[in-house]
């Protein structure tokens, strides 16, 4: 079974439809992780999509729930603070992001996103190895 990390960007698109719901929801049939700042990303974007009237509080509440019980490993991340912030600096990208990139180089798989910035910034980073550690969404075989 194939492995991956996925950020809140993909994670969402299980609950609430927009483009690259399709490709999200394939993801399903490998075996995911994220960091446990998934959650409280998850529960910003869906805040934010509240706030620009694309869900009603009910449906975001609901996708929510949802959410909660996905099936993906969430890993507590705390120890490394100092990983992210250094990465953070090198790559001049936020440290949250970084995570997710660490999570996915300690598994030795990649991390898919539908965050075209981050997408960007790892390719042309010039660590190969963070290179090589993204996956775009739109890449994901259906």
């Amino acid at each position: 079974m194939s492995a991956f990390v996925v950020d809140a960007s993909v994670a969402v698109k299980w609950v609430v439809e927009e483009p690259g719901t399709a490709n999200a929801l394939a993801l399903r049939r490998a075996k995911l992780s994220a960091p446990d700042l998934l959650v409280p990303e998850c529960a910003d974007i869906l805040w934010k999509k509240h706030r620009l009237g694309e869900l009603a509080s009910a449906q975001a509440v609901m996708a929510a729930r949802l959410l909660e019980h996905a099936d993906i490993e969430r890993v507590a991340m705390g120890q490394h603070l100092h990983r992210a912030t250094a990465m953070a600096i090198d790559l001049d990208h936020p440290a949250y992001d970084c995570l997710y990139i660490l999570l996915a180089l300690d598994r030795g798989c990649s991390l898919v996103t539908a965050d075209q910035r981050l997408v960007r910034t790892l390719r042309q980073s010039a660590h190969p190895e963070v290179a090589a550690a993204i996956v775009d969404l739109q890449d994901v075989p259906l």
